[in-house]
């Protein structure tokens, strides 16, 4: 194995060796799958079904993670389709909503995209200025993250939230990520030190990141965020020396 795959080969297989996927999947009787293999159709349809005969208590989780749809693992529908729609399901690059037959029920597949967080870990560290971004600040914003599904998101079981309200989320995770810099005590600028200490988050606390964050510092995230213009006419105008 190449450098880089050893920490993550496994040891506790004595002498059984599996020489592609399928092996493997009867061997590890994996809950999830992770495609970051650029291989098309790796998950074939006996692929995916077997997943859902080994997943009856949990829905089973397929992330074709490859770019672009060329060399995706796997399409939404096809996942839909091989395990009785019960998948959880994200893909690096986008795919058609799919619309179970038979139904009126139609499901919308995640994309586990980095524009849900670079963009608010990008704004939070230019405002608070910490002297390095942790893995812990980096668990804080994936929590903050899931934190933001609306109640509907979560009843339709989607994994993201509906790219339409990404500036919401972004002002969010950003808050988030903000709060933890200040906890880890690595944040440098003194307004934001001064705002999160003043008014905590629920879980300050905690050892543990939770990705909360207070109200107030989320509304001042929110007022120094960049907005687009609505209008050509309004940007001409904003510009103008």
């Amino acid at each position: 194995l190449a450098d880089h795959k050893v920490y993550f080969a496994r040891t506790d297989n004595g002498d059984v060796q599996c020489k592609g996927l399928e092996a493997a999947l009867e061997y590890v009787k994996p809950t999830a799958m992770i495609g970051l293999s650029t291989i098309h159709k790796a998950f074939s349809e006996k692929i995916l079904r077997r997943m859902n005969e080994m997943n009856t208590q949990a829905r089973p989780i397929i992330f074709p993670l490859s770019n672009p749809k060329t060399k995706a693992e796997c399409t939404f529908e096809e996942a839909m389709r091989c395990t009785d729609n019960r998948v959880l399901f994200a893909s690096g690059t986008a795919f058609p909503e799919y619309t179970i037959p038979g139904t009126n029920d139609t499901r919308v597949p995640g994309q586990g995209n980095n524009m849900y967080v670079f963009p608010p870990i990008g704004l939070g560290a230019k405002l608070a200025r910490p002297t390095s971004i942790t893995d812990t600040m980096i668990f804080a914003v994936s929590k903050a993250l899931s934190n933001t599904l609306s109640d509907d998101e979560i009843a339709r079981g989607e994994l993201y939230p509906r790219i339409e309200r990404i500036r919401e989320t972004s002002a969010q995770v950003a808050a988030a990520f903000i709060h933890q810099a200040v906890r880890e005590g690595l944040a440098q600028d003194a307004y934001w030190i001064d705002l999160v200490k003043s008014n905590p988050a629920e879980g300050y606390l905690s050892d543990i990141p939770d990705g909360t964050y207070s109200q107030v510092v989320l509304e001042e995230v929110t007022k120094v965020m960049w907005a687009p213009a609505d209008t050509v006419n309004s940007f001409i105008s904003s510009t103008k020396l």
